[in-house]
């Protein structure tokens, strides 16, 4: 068998699938998080589909036998990632017997991890290590993310994360571009509590509330402080005190393109900060102060999301996006090596009737297809920049995470609307 060597992003496959394992990581109530190391380069050659089953099989495997509540897939490669090297993914902390892991690795992924010609290694400092043969796209360069400007680099940070395991792996990848990163309430203390010393505040939604969002407000009047809030996917924000979110699972790319999307404004404004200006704000006890004295459980939250379901939907309803933004198409195609045109003339081949097979999928209420189908959908629909349809499915798929089913009967017709008009557009592109 010849061995298939396709340039793909490993960002966009590692989200994928996060995106797949959604139902079960909501069953069992597991975060995972993805730890990057910095010399793992952004575009390859290889085989992702083969990769992405891989990294799903692997991880379904673990949800299932682990009662851990995060589960940490760390990816490495040599510092100097010259033709071909391994990158090596690894899991630790599951509490699975080895035994357990050993009998899976062999009956259930050695088959594909050979055909890969990556190999499984005994190493007892991790429960499960995996190493993977991949080509570099990019000849030549040791820097595999580069921002378009100098000015967006080398930034100081505070970073306040409930969870260690994300904040140390959010550290590592703001470092990349030279941040210098303090984590955590101590760190904050120790260099004198003062936020006119930072660039960005990164916080952990759970922490937030209003009050604390009219105080960032008030510290925003007195410095130029970007406040980002990290957050899950599928919860609205409603203020303009919060310049951006950064969204789980975070990946080098995605804390890349924050960084863009916070400074790329602010090139021709190269101020330095003035002397002696500080605002000094103990985070810490304000925090605590307005924490509401019973945080609702995670069943009575999940109820109470569920029950706002329609508000949701009737927001992004409002939000007019375009059918084909060809531009945005362009872009993503192109950061994968893909050619647009190609990738618009697939589109129509896999989706052209398919509002047929979704409405008898949603007739015959096969949830499991139904889940499949939208992921899909979302995948391709963001990659040729369809707009609309991207949000469509996402629309699909909040009435899953708040397990509304009774409301999809009204999305074929919907989605058979949607898709005439963005076969329309993408034939009118093609014939061009």
């Amino acid at each position: 068998m010849n061995k298939i060597e396709k340039v793909f992003n490993i960002n966009i496959v590692l989200l994928t699938v996060f995106s797949s394992l959604e139902m079960l990581r909501n069953e069992k109530n597991i975060e995972l998080i993805y730890d990057i190391c910095p010399t793992v380069p952004r575009e390859l050659r290889g085989d992702p589909e083969r990769l992405q089953r891989v990294l799903s099989q692997l991880l379904t495997f673990v949800f299932e036998n682990s009662d851990q509540k995060e589960i940490l897939l760390s990816l490495s490669s040599p510092e100097d990632f010259l033709v071909e090297e391994n990158i090596s993914f690894m899991i630790h902390e599951t509490e699975i017997s080895k035994d357990k892991v050993s009998d899976f690795l062999e009956t259930g992924l050695s088959k594909t991890i050979e055909i890969l010609e990556g190999k499984i290694v005994d190493d007892k400092t991790f429960d499960i290590y995996i190493d993977i043969p991949f080509k570099i796209n990019e000849l030549g360069f040791r820097r595999h993310y580069r921002l378009p400007d100098i000015a967006m680099m080398g930034k100081k940070i505070l970073l306040l994360c409930k969870s260690e395991k994300v904040a140390k792996s959010i550290k590592k990848m703001f470092k990349y571009f030279l941040y210098n990163v303090d984590e955590g309430f101590e760190e904050f203390k120790n260099n004198g509590s003062d936020l006119a010393a930072y660039d960005i505040l990164l916080l952990d939604d759970k922490y937030v509330t209003d009050e604390f969002n009219h105080i960032i407000a008030k510290v925003q009047q007195e410095i130029p402080l970007k406040y980002v809030l990290l957050r899950d996917e599928h919860i609205l924000e409603n203020t303009n005190t919060v310049s951006t979110h950064l969204i789980k699972p975070v990946t080098q790319e995605s804390i890349y393109e924050l960084i863009v999307s916070l400074f790329r404004n602010n090139l021709n404004c190269r101020e330095i900060k003035p002397e002696g200006k500080k605002y000094i704000l103990d985070i810490e006890k304000v925090l605590k102060k307005l924490e509401k004295p019973e945080a609702l459980s995670k069943l009575a939250q999940y109820k109470l999301e569920r029950d706002n379901l329609s508000t949701v939907i009737e927001e992004k309803r409002r939000v007019k996006e375009p059918v084909l933004d060809k531009v945005i198409g362009e872009e993503n195609t192109k950061k994968i090596g893909l050619n647009y045109s190609e990738e618009l003339q697939n589109f129509v081949e896999t989706f052209d009737r398919s509002d047929r097979y979704f409405r008898e999928i949603v007739n015959e209420k096969a949830t499991g297809k139904i889940k499949e189908f939208c992921i899909d959908l979302e995948k391709n629909s963001k990659l040729i920049g369809a707009q609309s349809m991207f949000k469509l499915a996402d629309t699909v798929s909040l009435i899953f995470v708040y397990d509304k089913l009774d409301l999809l009967p009204i999305y074929p017709g919907k989605y058979h609307l949607e898709l005439e008009q963005l076969l329309k557009e993408i034939r009118k592109y093609l014939d061009a």
